[in-house]
């Protein structure tokens, strides 16, 4: 099954952080907390402006993206556990380092 967001939202799909703190401790499952990192799958054509133009996302499928902690709706689409938000909801895009020596150059 295929789904596709309406308006401004997006399909997210949660990246897991790392099992082990800097010092090498191993931190189980349930002292976890739900990472605040994603990777997009998806995005709705955007939403209308006072005009009704068609105002086009800033994030795009494959961003990297940071996101609030209470961030979106879970949902299990094909037994993937994924999220559902808003752009509002995103707090930004993570860039690679590269990506951004290339802009400057």
């Amino acid at each position: 099954m295929k789904f596709r967001p309406l308006h401004d939202r997006l399909v997210v799909r949660r990246i897991e952080a790392e099992e082990k703190t800097a010092g090498g401790v191993i931190i189980p499952d349930t002292a976890k907390e739900k990472p605040q990192e994603g990777e997009v799958l998806a995005v709705g054509p955007g939403s209308r402006d006072e005009k009704g133009a068609l105002v086009p996302l800033e994030v795009k499928v494959g961003d990297r993206i940071l996101f609030g902690k209470w961030s979106g709706t879970e949902v299990r689409i094909n037994g993937e556990d994924l999220l559902i938000m808003k752009e509002s909801d995103v707090l930004g895009i993570l860039a690679r380092e590269s990506d951004d020596a290339k802009k400057a150059a």
